[in-house]
């Protein structure tokens, strides 16, 4: 598969970054295989029309996300899919487009089946006066957009309203994945509220087993929720 690139345009601040990019969506995508080793720096250099130190700032940066490694006599090379940090923001960011979006969608969803009742159940017992008044707004707000829908405005406070569970469970081993949720949330909303299928009743559950200080409730609503039939998806994708 070819490994050329084209020339990188933009501010020494980003440059990098988007070289960082450029290259990871080639190894996202497979047209950079596992195991192989990139273009050397003289080559890329020129091919991106950049500098050795914002490629080498590139190169620490898939490095610190476990794409690539550089070792001496061999050089940079693209590393096994197993150590691929799927949960950093920035990887998944640049992830969009790359894969079939259901199954994507699937394999997000699956991930939300296993963390996030036990997140709802968390946040039942843990969560603060002032984070379950914020819980309470933002369920509102749910309450009022799904009455006059709109799908962004939907997104946007959707999001925020899962967010803040995961923020609320007094568990900090939970608060990355609140960040992660940012990254891919607003796609996988878009999805399944499209035509308006918000879950309100849904949604409603979580939030008043939550505000009741009820684990088991809370847990038992966001299972309820996280069925695929509920986010326009299939019970299974091949």
């Amino acid at each position: 598969m070819s490994s050329s690139f084209t020339a990188i345009a933009g501010s020494k601040r980003s440059l990098h970054v988007q070289v960082a990019r450029e290259i990871a969506r080639r190894i996202l995508s497979g047209q950079l295989e596992q195991g192989q080793v990139i273009p050397g720096e003289m080559t890329l250099c020129e091919q991106f029309g950049i500098s050795r130190t914002a490629l080498r700032e590139a190169v620490k940066l898939l490095t610190s996300k476990g794409l690539l490694e550089s070792k001496p006599k061999i050089g940079t090379k693209v590393v096994g899919r197993l150590n691929w940090n799927f949960l950093d923001p920035q990887l998944l960011e640049w992830m969009e487009g790359l894969q079939n979006a259901e199954v994507f969608y699937h394999q997000f969803l699956g991930l939300r089946k296993a963390i996030e009742p036990e997140a709802c159940a968390l946040a039942a017992r843990n969560a603060t006066a002032d984070q379950r008044i914020e819980l309470s707004e933002t369920f509102q707000q749910m309450c009022e957009i799904a009455d006059n829908f709109d799908q962004e405005r939907w997104a946007e406070v959707d999001m925020h309203f899962h967010r803040l569970i995961f923020f609320s469970t007094g568990n900090d081993f939970y608060l990355p994945f609140g960040n992660v949720m940012a990254t891919i949330f607003m796609s996988f909303i878009h999805h399944s509220s499209k035509d308006g299928g918000v879950c309100i009743n849904e949604h409603r559950a979580i939030y008043d087993a939550i505000m009741a200080g009820n684990a088991d409730k809370a847990r038992a609503a966001s299972q309820f929720l996280l069925k695929e039939e509920k986010h326009r998806l299939p019970s299974e994708v091949a």
